[in-house]
């Protein structure tokens, strides 16, 4: 696999090809006034599977990462810009990034995408992958790696093959073509150095799915109290919403229905508004289905009255109420 160069002629009335070439600092294009905007309003011209999440999104390292982006395998797609040749350099940097974000979870996520979008999560996943619910995917199991640029090194290229086929990273590169014609029209080709349907499969093949259950735990009360209070103490926003609104429903409520859960989020500050609380009340349903956190539903039951992909209508199991209060207290 090695570098490809891309040609365009544009084809005259007599039938003649003229090649076209220009580059975009010839023409005053910049990467991100210019070429980054471009591919922030048409992201499928890198790729087919993509939604746009983020932009100049920091990271733990310390630097920022270009786009942000997520396909609907659930995977965030880390997409480093440059609007002339990709240097070795790149690949280090998107890896660095990459590793940063393998730490985040759905909350994280879910922040990064409001603030880029205005919108939250699940509205934005479910809208774009009409076949995919957010909550049938496993989020950010792994992370894949796009290089877009207008030429590459060839000794980045070999490494970048060699990860891909020796250790199954999921990285590719991206060659741009910008040209102007003789009539002003400006053009962008592009072309894949991995074919997108090998990074696919290989995509698929490498992916695992975390374990769910809608079994109830069997922990004798002193260790079911233990794992419990220790879930409650985690610091994440999942186990907060948890803590702070839906058991104190339940404990109020016989039955407590999504809707009153978004409700209660928004009253405990969680998230600022209902339209912002479906991808928190998404991420509570899919830690309630975790098979390894089988002791939330040891004392939390649920059912599925109006999809058989969403969790409703929450109740504390029988003989569990005095255990609940005591935690939450």
């Amino acid at each position: 696999m090695s570098a490809s160069t891309i040609q365009l002629w544009q084809i005259q009335g007599d039938g003649k090809l003229t090649p076209v070439n220009a580059s975009l600092a010839s023409q005053g294009h910049t990467e991100p006034a210019d070429m980054e905007e471009w591919i922030a309003k048409n992201p499928h011209i890198i790729a087919p599977d993509l939604l746009l999440i983020g932009r100049q999104v920091k990271v733990s390292t310390g630097g920022e990462l270009d786009l942000l982006g997520i396909d609907s395998a659930g995977d965030l797609v880390i997409i480093e810009l440059k609007r002339s040749k990709l240097p070795r350099e790149a690949l280090a940097q998107a890896i660095e990034y990459a590793s940063s974000l393998a730490n985040w979870d759905a909350d994280r996520i879910s922040e990064v995408c409001e603030n880029y979008t205005g919108r939250s999560l699940e509205d934005l996943f479910t809208e774009h992958f009409d076949q995919t619910k957010l909550e049938d995917v496993t989020l950010n199991a792994s992370q894949r790696i796009l290089l877009v640029g207008f030429a590459i090194e060839d000794s980045l290229s070999q490494m970048v093959e060699w990860l891909f086929e020796r250790y199954d990273v999921a990285i590719n590169i991206i060659v741009l073509q910008y040209a102007k014609t003789g009539s002003g029209d400006e053009l962008i080709a592009r072309t894949a150095i991995i074919p997108e349907q090998i990074e696919k499969q290989r995509s698929k093949a490498r992916k695992f799915k975390i374990p769910m259950s809608d079994e109830p735990g069997d922990y004798d009360e002193a260790t079911l109290r233990t794992l419990v209070s220790q879930y409650l103490a985690k610091t994440t926003k999942t186990a907060q919403a948890i803590r702070s609104a839906l058991l104190p429903l339940c404990l109020k409520h016989s039955q407590v229905t999504r809707t009153q859960l978004k409700e209660a989020l928004v009253d405990q500050g969680l998230t600022p508004d209902i339209d912002s609380s479906y991808t928190l009340v998404a991420n509570v349903s899919t830690q309630m289905g975790m098979q390894k956190n089988d002791f939330l539903r040891q004392i939390i039951e649920y059912g599925y009255p109006n999809h058989p992909w969403a969790k409703d209508d929450y109740r504390i199991r029988s003989g569990y109420e005095d255990l609940v209060r005591s935690v939450v207290e």
